[in-house]
């Protein structure tokens, strides 16, 4: 094996760039050892795009409430077909750290990717396409919480082509009072785009535990360390609320 491969292997090991399945991810791992805890457990999918991780929160766990947002319009409408009989609260528009309408990116030649982002960058720099964009609504996390009434997300689920941390600025009053218990984001490349660092999350998640998810475990993260932390391709991460236990 070259050093290349080698490199990427040792990668994948550590739960980057496990990317081809919810198997391969540890998605499927996490889902099925959190959700039997929770007997109706309130699930938030922020960035659903077509509904596949909805379906499977439901799949493993029916009386789950799954409430998912997704600002893309022709998305969207896929999102209503695949979940729209489930019982699932669908939201057409997106999460961030304010309320406004701004424009979102996709592929021009492939409208209703899993790329779309809001960031251009992501679409024409890293992906290298030409974009197409839409005007979306997006909202605070805390008020949309506050509006439904609920008092309590049992898992945060977020996969925003790199906007994930201002997702989390926008729920600053929903996690400071301690209302999410169990939060899983993606981290890659998008967050290059982003200017976010993964120790911006480290540092705006205090009091939660964190985990890099693996195809059947997890690696605890109980430390910050740059070299180990900061490498900008896919990976799940997973944080839980002290006091609480999912990987123990």
């Amino acid at each position: 094996m070259d050093p290349v491969q080698q490199y990427f292997a040792a990668l994948n090991r550590v739960g980057i760039l496990n990317y081809q399945n919810m198997q391969v991810s540890g998605e499927e791992y996490f889902l099925r050892r959190y959700l039997p805890r929770t007997s109706h457990p309130v699930v938030f999918d922020i960035g659903a795009n077509q509904g596949g991780y909805s379906k499977a929160v439901l799949d493993m766990c029916p009386s789950a409430r799954v409430f998912a947002f997704e600002p893309h319009p022709v998305t969207f409408k896929t999102l209503q077909q695949n979940l729209g009989s489930t019982g699932a609260a669908l939201y057409q528009y997106g999460i961030g750290d304010k309320n406004e309408t701004t424009r979102f990116y996709d592929y021009r030649d492939n409208d209703g990717s899993l790329h779309a982002s809001l960031y251009k960058e992501v679409i024409e720099g890293i992906h290298g396409k030409p974009a197409i964009c839409h005007d979306v609504s997006i909202r605070t996390l805390d008020d949309v919480v506050a509006d439904l009434g609920l008092d309590r997300i049992n898992l945060l689920k977020v996969d925003t082509e790199g906007h994930e941390m201002a997702v989390f600025v926008g729920a600053r009053k929903t996690i400071a009072a301690g209302l999410v218990d169990v939060i899983q984001f993606e981290f890659n490349e998008m967050n290059v785009v982003a200017r976010t660092f993964f120790k911006d999350f480290w540092d705006f998640l205090r009091g939660y535990r964190f985990y890099r998810l693996l195809p059947n475990g997890a690696i605890q993260i109980g430390v910050y360390v740059a070299p180990f932390c900061e490498i900008f391709a896919f990976q799940n991460i997973v944080c839980v609320r002290d006091g609480l236990s999912v990987f123990d």
